[in-house]
């Protein structure tokens, strides 16, 4: 019934806003015309009816990460407090005389009431001994980590601290969890070697360069020789089933256009960095060893996802684009966005473009284990219509809100943590847009188990979520308080063959 209703309100959508599914393209020609109803229909077999199941699996395998015993074993194999206090502050870790700037909200949680999930009980006790005498300076910069190989999330512990990981790169593919917890990529396809940085010519794609490389219609592990940074001189256009790997080289997507997934599915981006991308004229841009046709001048967007499913972004670095950082709208769904750095940039994540486009009801984002840092304003993201799962970031930085919306979104934050500016105006983490208060309480917007730092405040509305979950998922997310540490390697890595990533 609930997919049969979605169906319905997705289909009369579409026929009365087809000019805004235009997007970029210049012109809506029979190729583009039979993408977008292939679109339509990846949608609605990506879209989960039972979204609340989908979230509470991805907390069954959040709470296999032991992170108390793990962090719990450098503590007591250090020889004395000073030693271990080096270590804290090489791990993005500080100590502090007291607690008395750690702020409990409505549905959050103090550090000094921590609810922790282990088998190892001692351990736990340990740690929240020592959460009551520590936590990370407020505005302290990320430090390099110099120690062993760790591994601080599920997503992570799928492929990390593997020695033969260059050799073995598409493991990679059964590691994503969430809502993109499909998405394989190039998995069933060949690698693909880049060898040239140059973007010349987007009409006739040099074979060798990324560009010929995501317009071939076979599936493809993307990867690349040597570092690089790539100058795209218009939007590059994607094709299904790719997979962008810079893992082992240093690759920038810099200075030029962005990447765009349109009317697609199957894609994932890893280990990149994307920063500084500009709006670019249009044209003709070729998007299809067959196909090409006019496009107009792209935003400025780092990665923009229009009508897409199974979108997997992982250990992406982004900052200081011209539009958005990550934009998905017009129907995309089946998406996660986990490990990735954000910072210097003020729209950071929109999901959902569009107040009078009801099909995004059918959006559904999982945004997990990311870092939003230094320089960034709001949209961490800015959600409309859809289901939003945002578990387990740290937020460290912003100067009007962190989590906004608008058109009655289901947002549900758990085990976060929010260190709000020292600004007495900006502490409220949440923000509603374009509804009256009789309207926006009836939004399910809920915190569980977020850690709110200096001041910080989440303002929840609808009715708290009273349905229990199979008996396979009654497990609690990780509290707010550990977010920091299963965000600690968030970004691109930087990994080397034959070594530990």
């Amino acid at each position: 019934m609930a997919v049969g209703k979605a169906m319905l309100i997705f289909v009369f959508t579409l026929a009365t806003l087809i000019p805004s599914l235009l997007a970029d393209i210049g012109i809506f020609d029979d190729v583009w015309r039979k993408r977008a109803e292939e679109a339509k229909k990846m949608t609605l077999e990506a879209y989960v009816p039972d979204p609340e199941e989908a979230t509470d699996a991805f907390n069954v395998e959040v709470n296999k990460i032991n992170l108390h015993g793990t962090f719990m074993k450098y503590y007591k194999d250090f020889n004395n407090l000073f030693s271990f206090c080096f270590y804290l502050i090489g791990g993005r870790y500080s100590l502090a005389k007291n607690s008395s700037s750690l702020y409990g909200a409505s549905g959050s949680t103090n550090i000094t009431n921590l609810d922790l999930d282990d088998e190892d009980n001692d351990d736990d006790a340990d740690f929240e001994q020592f959460a009551n005498s520590t936590r990370r300076n407020l505005r302290q910069g990320r430090r390099k980590y110099a120690g062993p190989c760790q591994v601080t999330n599920p997503i992570d512990r799928c492929w990390r601290c593997q020695r033969n990981w260059a050799k073995n790169r598409k493991q990679l593919a059964k590691c994503a969890l969430g809502f993109g917890r499909r998405t394989t990529g190039g998995m069933a396809g060949r690698i693909y070697v880049v060898t040239d940085s140059s973007d010349n010519n987007v009409m006739k794609p040099k074979p060798g360069t990324l560009r010929h490389a995501v317009i071939q219609k076979e599936p493809l592990w993307i990867i690349f020789s040597k570092n690089m940074n790539i100058k795209l001189s218009k939007e590059l256009i994607m094709s299904s089933h790719k997979t962008i790997d810079g893992r082992g080289h240093h690759v920038h997507i810099s200075y030029g256009a962005g990447i765009t997934i349109q009317f697609i599915r199957n894609v994932i981006i890893h280990g990149i960095r994307i920063h500084h991308i500009i709006a670019t004229s249009g044209g003709n841009i070729r998007d299809s060893v067959d196909h090409y046709g006019i496009r107009t001048n792209s935003d400025g967007d780092g990665i923009s996802i229009f009508g897409s499913t199974d979108v997997w972004i992982d250990h992406v670095s982004m900052s200081r684009c011209t539009d958005g950082l990550i934009d998905a709208i017009m129907g995309s769904t089946a998406i996660t966005i986990s490990n990735c750095h954000f910072t210097h940039h003020n729209d950071a994540i929109l999901l959902g473009a569009s107040d009078s486009y009801s099909g995004d009801h059918l959006m559904q984002v999982t945004v997990a284990f990311n870092h939003f840092g230094q320089g960034l304003v709001q949209r961490m993201p800015r959600c409309r219509w859809g289901f939003f799962h945002v578990v387990n970031n740290d937020y460290t930085h912003w100067r009007l809100y962190a989590i906004g919306g608008s058109k009655h979104p289901t947002i549900i934050s758990q085990g976060n943590r929010f260190i709000a500016p020292p600004e007495s105006h900006l502490k409220q983490v949440t923000k509603r847009d374009y509804a009256t208060k009789g309207e926006w309480s009836k939004w399910t917007w809920r915190s569980e188990n977020d850690l709110m730092m200096n001041g910080a405040f989440f303002v929840q509305s609808g009715k708290p979520r009273t349905k229990k979950p199979n008996r396979k998922f009654m497990i609690k997310a990780k509290p707010g308080a550990v977010a920091t540490r299963m965000t600690r390697f968030a970004g691109a890595l930087d990994c080397k063959p034959g070594r530990k990533c």
